[in-house]
């Protein structure tokens, strides 16, 4: 039912050494590909911020992932995504317009976990970048999961504002099935570009990002208007993966859990981690929040294990 919240595992350790480092990102291997699941993306005259009656309501089976070990972000099990906002999180919190999503300062971060995560899937986008570039100059040879990616960015291509980032939300939320990686892969915690994520139909809350947040630079907002945000969701003490987009000095934040948009000033329950872009991971500062990055989740599933690399 899309009444229920969908959620995702990461498992990245917390515990970085932030400081400020102008180094470039660090490249590995590329990505494979089996099948394709089908798109479905909305209409080009339906407003992006509401869902079609029509959109068929599935079942999908829940895989129990591991709960959050020291230093480590807590696993979350996915479901479908849910129609409604999260207007129950709390009472919108104003703050100024800011160069960074929830108006917090920022620490470059050297070394850790998440860096390492990062680089990677950055190396992986690099190498499914050259699989588009033949998809433009050799249709013929394109695969179905790039077709289906290349779809997505057209239309939202085709708008602008507020109904791109819809659009783009909306049709990799309905394109992809939430999996955890235990489930898909065999593995606690596993980062994948978006034609691997398109390929398979299936991944958690990172996977949904990473697709949302390549998806929305080559849809032509800028770079430096898009990030992929960790954070402590405190309605449920889970962490999740989001991607913000600025938008006339606000950031929207794009979550597989819901179809609406919602600014980041709107959601006080999520305190916000780390952020990441084309520049590195930013351990995002806290003004007055919970220590969640070293706080245990405690594991309430009998079949859960510690989360580890």
């Amino acid at each position: 039912m899309f009444g229920r919240v969908a959620v995702c595992s990461i498992a990245a350790l917390l515990l970085v050494s932030p400081r400020f480092s102008g180094g470039e990102t660090n490249a590995f291997a590329g990505v494979d590909a089996p099948a394709i699941n089908m798109l479905v993306a909305a209409p080009h005259d339906q407003d992006p911020d509401q869902i079609s009656d029509q959109i068929p309501d599935q079942t999908q089976d829940r895989a129990h992932d591991d709960t959050l070990a020291p230093a480590h972000i807590a696993a979350l099990d996915p479901a479908e995504p849910s129609i409604e906002s999260p207007a129950n999180a709390g009472p919108a919190i104003q703050s100024p317009i800011s160069a960074e999503p929830f108006g917090l300062n920022t620490e470059q971060v050297a070394t850790g976990e998440v860096l390492t995560k990062w680089n990677g899937v950055e190396a992986d986008i690099r190498a499914e970048n050259d699989i588009l570039a033949l998809c433009r100059t050799n249709p013929a040879q394109c695969p179905p999961a790039a077709r289906n990616f290349l779809a997505i960015v057209a239309q939202g291509r085709a708008h602008t504002g507020r109904a791109r980032i819809g659009i783009i939300n909306r049709a990799f939320n309905l394109a992809i099935r939430p999996m955890s990686d235990l489930a898909q892969w065999g593995v606690l915690d596993r980062w994948s570009a978006p034609l691997e994520t398109l390929t398979t139909g299936r991944g958690d809350c990172e996977d949904y990002a990473i697709a949302k947040y390549v998806a929305l630079t080559q849809a032509g907002v800028a770079a430096e208007d898009v990030r992929l945000v960790i954070v402590h969701d405190l309605a449920v003490d889970e962490n999740h993966a989001v991607v913000a987009t600025r938008l006339n000095g606000d950031w929207i934040i794009l979550d597989n859990r819901w179809l609406t948009l919602v600014k980041d000033s709107e959601m006080p329950r999520m305190v916000p981690l780390f952020a990441l872009d084309q520049t590195g991971v930013r351990l995002l500062l806290p003004k007055a929040a919970p220590d969640v990055r070293r706080a245990s989740a405690p594991c309430e599933n009998a079949a859960c294990e510690p989360a580890s690399f």
